[in-house]
Formats: structure tokens, sequence, C-alpha cells
């Protein structure tokens, strides 16, 4: 046990910013602050101060709560002035603990007031713990003289932990933590902590350097063995296989016929490659570097065809229909043959999955004489697949680019990049934001991709990029595009589409004759209406792969026979495809007042969605359910507010409204849903509701609702009517704004469907509702039918 020394109630301070003064040890320490400077000038050798630590090293002027509360009594050793005289070093030797109670002036200096805890005996325990240490230092402390002589000389519990941590040098953090345990039992199981991790550190040490010794001495030994294999392959004037490899290379970069930047890098490289003798790791790397140089197409262009019926022609076997993206293709191909420029261009064909983005590409390609590679983009998150690697890292490769013509060998190819919607974001950077400068012809000209560090003119090649949806591109790359856009097919296009492609493409991949598989017109329409609802044709390939699948096991079950034919009806549809998966749910739906179908845009399509509607007895409250976002709940807020506000037009009594809740659902609950298209079908579902008049079941709507009740254009009128026709739907309700968008639905469609278009919500009442119990009024004779109606193709 340390003899307890006397030591003042109250006492200068000085916090330390680094460093930890640990009683028993001895401690240099730096003075330059204003106040610590004045504390120094007032001390003299022998004088007994306070040393506490700061909890943040970057405070200057420390208050209570910015130190820790266990301090260390220091007695003043040595006093050193510094050269310039502004500052002094000041060597300290810890004495005992103490704990902070208050700061009690701070001017001219730090003065404070505290209690001492000396260490107590701590106890049997600490005796125990204190000796175990001990015999274990006594082992592996070998040749370490300063912990030997700490072991040996110091014979208090509380002063072998601390000594001990201040001589093993360990992290700030862990000497704090040793300062404020004021339990010596504790503080000596924390120190055999510290004591062990030391150890296992010095042993690893040990290890690694040992091993790293072992490696130098192995290439020291290789390195001089090369040399002298050198010398006696001179003497026999024999050349090695590596002398031939390198030969080939720069025969190759010979003919590679290279710009002046990439000559001069060029043989910077090979002399560096001649001065590692082709040996080593970083004769690899060169090597490396210059065969990616060699295999670039520097100069070599594909011999373009330049017919453009060749290629309409090539269009029209590869892809039905699509007449208006075949011929923004074909303009775009002509501008390019009239311009005389080999300049590229970047297209991007946007629509729903399966309508032929990617086979679009490759017949392009395939008419114009150029060859076609594919990069795909989806779920690329790193921007160094775009740019590539630097050089300094280890197996670092150039991005997809470079490789993708490195793989064609020629600088002017069709590089479809796609899914370049579905692009991440990490935290290596962008590539989407790396594709700007891929995407601009006045900048792709000068590309450098980080591992080349070379520029390479991309301004030849036509890109063309493929997106289901547009909303995830940022504006500036969507800027550096032309946007062409690929809506569904309708079911005629689809039969025709499974006759001329799917279905000879099907028993030709199973190895069935032409016609061994029989499918009229209305089982392929069963197929395509109750077995797929879709934009594209993917699903009805898969399912026309079944009925393949089936013919092909016929087909082996009557081997040595007569080859089978199979005649396709119902039963054979429920043998192979199962039960059918769609069917038309809008008369159920609506069999009840207070339903509505509307009609949504998705990226993959258009799609038809419910607006269910309920009331309940409260107290007038909305309630809204479905996943909804903000803007549709602002529609249905917007449909029930201008619903009171006519409630007396619409022959509803408003005392329904204060009394009851009003509660909107929209089925699919775990599909997000989200636009102002809505507001009628909701206006509509709430006034069915509220009357008691039932929805037309044929009939389906879409169109924002104001709060004045006019009925304001939407987007995506093409897709959403196309899904109404799938649906079965056979009237759709449309905003008069809208109507110069019924150009772009295929003619088909527009005779199958009536068109009605409203301009207020008066209009899509009376068009959407049946009538009235006893009313003699049919739906549609109101304003609604004044407001215009489009049948059969043309407007009434």
């Amino acid at each position: 046990m340390s003899t307890q020394t006397h030591y003042p109630e109250s006492f200068a301070l000085l916090p330390l910013r680094r460093g930890v003064l640990l009683p028993g040890t001895t401690m240099s320490v730096p003075v330059g602050r204003r106040r610590s400077v004045a504390l120094v000038e007032s001390l003299s050798k022998g004088d007994v101060i306070g040393v506490v630590i700061q909890r943040d090293p970057s405070t200057d002027e420390p208050v209570l709560a910015d130190v820790h509360g266990v301090g260390t009594y220091a007695r003043v050793e040595r006093i050193a002035r510094s050269r310039d005289g502004r500052n002094y070093r000041l060597v300290l030797e810890g004495l005992d603990r103490f704990e902070l109670r208050e700061i009690e002036q701070s001017d001219p200096y730090w003065y404070g007031r505290g209690d001492p805890t000396p260490d107590g005996d701590g106890g049997v325990e600490a005796e125990v713990l204190a000796d175990e240490i001990r015999s274990h230092l006594r082992k592996v402390a070998g040749g370490n003289e300063s912990i030997s002589e700490i072991v040996e000389s110091s014979r208090e519990p509380g002063r072998l932990a601390d000594r001990l941590v201040s001589a093993l040098e360990v992290d700030r953090d862990r000497e704090i933590q040793v300062l404020l345990t004021l339990d010596v039992p504790a503080r000596l199981r924390l120190t055999a902590t510290i004591v062990a991790e030391a150890k296992a550190r010095w042993e690893l040490q040990q290890k690694i350097g040992s091993e790293v010794r072992r490696e130098l001495e192995k290439d020291q030994r290789k390195h001089l063995l090369r040399q002298q294999l050198r010398a006696i392959q001179k003497e026999l004037g024999e050349g090695t296989e590596g002398e031939d490899a390198l030969a080939k290379l720069e025969q190759r970069l010979d003919e590679a016929e290279l710009g002046e930047e990439a000559r001069e890098v060029v043989e910077r490289e090979l002399g560096r490659l001649r001065a590692t003798g082709g040996q080593g790791p970083e004769s690899n790397v060169i090597r490396t570097y210059l065969e990616w140089i060699a295999d670039m197409p520097w100069n070599a262009r594909a011999e373009l065809q330049g017919d453009i019926d060749a290629v309409a022609a090539k269009l029209d076997e590869d892809h039905y229909g699509l007449e208006k993206v075949k011929r923004a293709i074909l303009e775009h191909l002509a501008v390019l043959r009239l311009s005389g420029k080999n300049k590229g261009s970047i297209l991007c064909l946007a629509g729903p999955p399966g309508v032929g983005k990617t086979s679009l590409g490759q017949s392009i390609a395939d008419a114009t004489g150029r060859p076609f590679i594919r990069v795909s983009l989806g779920g690329v998150r790193d921007e160094s697949e775009i740019r590539g690697h630097r050089r300094t890292y280890v197996g670092a490769l150039p991005g997809r680019l470079v490789n993708a013509l490195r793989k064609v060998k020629v600088k002017n190819p069709v590089i479809l990049l796609d899914e370049v919607d579905k692009l991440g974001q990490g935290f290596m950077g962008s590539p989407e934001a790396a594709l700007l400068e891929v995407l601009d012809p006045e900048q792709n000209k000068t590309f450098t991709d980080h591992y080349l560090e070379l520029p390479f003119d991309l301004s030849e090649v036509l890109f063309i990029a493929t997106a289901n949806s547009l909303e995830p591109l940022s504006a500036p790359l969507r800027d550096r595009m032309e946007i062409i856009t690929l809506s569904g097919y309708t079911p005629q296009e689809k039969r025709q589409i499974a006759r001329g492609h799917l279905i000879p493409k099907q028993l030709s991949e199973h190895a069935l004759e032409e016609d061994a598989l029989q499918i009229d017109d209305e089982i392929l329409d069963t197929i395509i209406r109750d077995y797929t609802r879709e934009a594209g044709v993917r699903q009805l390939g898969r399912e026309l792969t079944k009925l393949s699948r089936t013919l092909a096991l016929r087909t082996v079950r009557t081997a040595g026979k007569q080859p089978p034919r199979l005649k396709v009806d119902l039963d054979v549809l429920r043998e192979s495809l199962g039960k059918p998966r769609f069917f038309n749910e809008v008369a159920e739906r609506s069999s009840v007042p207070g339903v509505a179908t509307g009609l949504a845009y998705t990226p993959v399509g258009g799609d038809i969605l419910f607006i269910e509607t309920s009331r309940m007895k409260g107290k007038g409250g909305l309630q809204i359910t479905g996943q909804l976002g903000e803007v549709m709940q602002e529609s249905a807020k917007a449909a029930l507010s201008y619903l009171r506000s006519q409630a007396d037009r619409l022959g509803i009594d408003v005392t329904q409204l204060e009394s009851h809740d009003v509660h909107i659902h929209v089925p699919a609950g775990g599909v997000p849903k989200d636009g102002p298209s809505a507001g009628v079908t909701m206006f509509t579902a709430l006034a069915s509701l509220l009357s008691g008049r039932r929805v037309r079941p044929d009939t389906a709507m879409t169109g924002e609702c104001s709060l004045r009740g006019r009925v304001l254009p939407v987007g995506g009128i093409k897709e959403k009517v196309m899904a109404a026709h799938r649906a079965g739907i056979e009237r759709v309700i449309l905003p008069a704004l809208n109507q110069r968008d019924v150009d772009d639905i295929p003619e088909d469609t527009r005779a199958a469907l009536e068109l009605i278009f409203v301009e207020d919500m008066m209009d899509a009442l009376d068009a959407a509702l049946e009538p009235a119990p006893g009313s003699s009024t049919s739906a549609g004779a109101g304003p609604a039918a004044l407001s215009g109606t489009w049948s059969s193709g043309t407007a009434a």
C-alpha cells in the first residue's frame, strides 16, 4: 500500500490534449496554450499540480464537462523553454489519482478543486492478480529490460498496473480507461487483458516479419539465378521464349496504326518491359496493358451497307407491326447516309418487356452490316464498370465498353446498352453519370478509359439503349438520347407474331415438323386472352413452348411410327397449360354500387385497376387504403370535395356525408400506386356509392379531376386503352383534351372500343353510371354524349 501524501484541496490544473499521465510514470508535455504557458511560468521544480485529460483534443477552452472526472497529481521535475521563447516543455511525474469536483477559475490559468483517491491495498484478490501478471511477464518479456524492471520493482498492485499500461504504449482510449478505473482488482483485470493483446500483437509482428524476410531472400535468390541464366544463354547464343513473345507483341503494336499519343505511351512501356527482363509481377502488368492496346480497333471499321430498302426488309422480316418505330429508325439511318458522316448516334428504345427492343438492335446491326454486341447494365453499381479501373489496382481491367470494342474488333459497331434504366448507384460512384460522356457525340470522340489512359474515338459507334421506363433516367442522360417509344401489341398483332415467328421458332427448337402443331385463330386468341396478360409476347412464347413440349413427348412415345400431329383444342390447352390464369373480373367487381374501373400506366404497359368505396356510420371522415402515393390521395380528397359541393345537383343527402365515414380502397395493396389519373374514377365510384347507381361493367375511365369539376388530360393513353381492350372493356371514358392521342392507338383497337371524351365530371357520370331505378334516361344521353363520342374509328 502506498504512503498517502497530503495534497491541497485546490490546485492548479493542466488539461492535456493528447497523452495520459498515469501514477508512477513520467511524461514530457509540450505546452503552448496561453493559459498553460501562464501556469508553467508560475511553477518551480518540485511543485505539485493536477493533470486532467480532455475528452476532445480540439477544444481550446475546456470547461468541467470537457475533461474526464479523474486526473493525476503530478510533480514538476523539469521545465524547459523552446528556442523561440514562446512555448515550454514540462517533465511531470505522476503521483496519485484525484476526482475533480469543479474548476474554480480559468484566468490567468485553470485552477480546480478535487479529492485524492489513493489506491487501497486491493485485498488478497489484487495480490493474486498482480502475482499472476508478474509470473506471466517473466516468461514472455524476454530481453525487454523496461518491462522486466517494472515487474521486479513495482510491489504495489495498483502501481504495477499503471506502469505496465504506460510502458506497453497502448492507444489513448485504453490508457484513459485504466486511469478512470479506481478499483484496483478491476484495474488489474483490465491490465491483464491489455497485456494479452500486446503479446498477441507482438507474436503476429514476429511471424509477419519472419515471412517477409524469407520472401525477400527467395526473390533475391531467383533474381541472381535469372541473371546467371541470361548470361549462360547469351554465351550459347540462344534466345528465350519471353524474347520471342516480346517481338510478336512489338509487331502487333506496329500494325495497330496507333496515334501519336498512344505511340509515345507504347514506346515508354516497352522500354520498361525490356528493363524488367520479362520477369516478375511488374512485367506481367505491363505486358497485359500493351496487349490491350494492341487488341483495340484504333482504325478498323466495318463496311457499312447503305441500302435503306434492305434495312426496311430486314426489320419487317424480324418484327411484325411496330410501324412507327421502324419508320423512326429508317429516318434516322437515312439522315446518316445523306450527311455522309461516320458519326454514330444514340437511340433509346423504351417500352415494356417482351416487345422486341433487344431484337430490334440486332436487326439494325444485321441490316447495316455492323457487328452487334450487347452490354448488360442492369444492376451495375460501380462507375469503373463503364470507365474501367486504374492500373494502380491489382487485377485492374478496362470497362465494359472497351471490352466490347475489343471483342468486335471494329470501331463502328452497334452496341446495345441493355436495361439502362436499371443502373444502380453505390459508394463506388454513379455509372449513369459515367455514361453522360459516352453518350454525347460531341465528347465521346476522346473517351478515356481509366485503364488505358488513352483517348479512344467512340463517335462512330451506333449506341442503342433499351429501357422499360424513362422515369429512373436523369434529365441529362435522357437529353443525350433520341427516345423511340415501343408500346404493347394488340391481340391481333400477337396472333400474327405467333404464327409468323413464335410457332415456327418453337417447332424448330424442338425438332418438330413445320405443320406438327395445328392451332386455329380461336384457340390462339384463347391463349392470348386467358393465359397471358402482357404488353409483349414473352409469356405467349412460354405457353407455346409448353405446347411444343407436349407434342415432343408424344413424338418420342410414338417413335418409329408416323409422326403425330397435335390439334390444339380446349382440352389440350387445359392438359398442357393448366386452367386459365386470367378472367374478366370487371362485371363481378362492378356488380354493386361504389366500384369503378380505372386505367393505369405502368413500366410494363397499361393495366386496369378497381376503385372500391364503402361507407359506414361515423363523423364524416375519409379513409384511404391500398398503398397510394400522395398525389393519388390528394385526387381522392379533391373528388370528395367536389362531390360535397355538387351534392344538391346530384341528389345526394349531405347529412349522409356528415354522419358517415367514407372508405376508398384500391386492391392489390402490396403494389405502390400514385399519379393523378385516377381522379375521375374515384369521383365516379363515390358518386355511385352515395347515389346507389351502379357503374356500367363494360366501362373504364381515366382522367384527372379538378376542384371545379373539369376533366384534365393525362398521359399513357395508348397503353391504357390497349389494357382496357385486353381486359374485355367495351367503353372507355377519356379527357376531351386527350382526343389528339387517339391516332397513336392501333386501328383495330379503336374499332373494337367506344371512346367517350368528356370535359366535365357531370358528363363522365352520365356516361359511366347506369340509369337510376325508375328512370327512362339511358346512360350517355346527357352532356357526355354532346362532348364527343369515338366509335368504330370515327369521331361523332
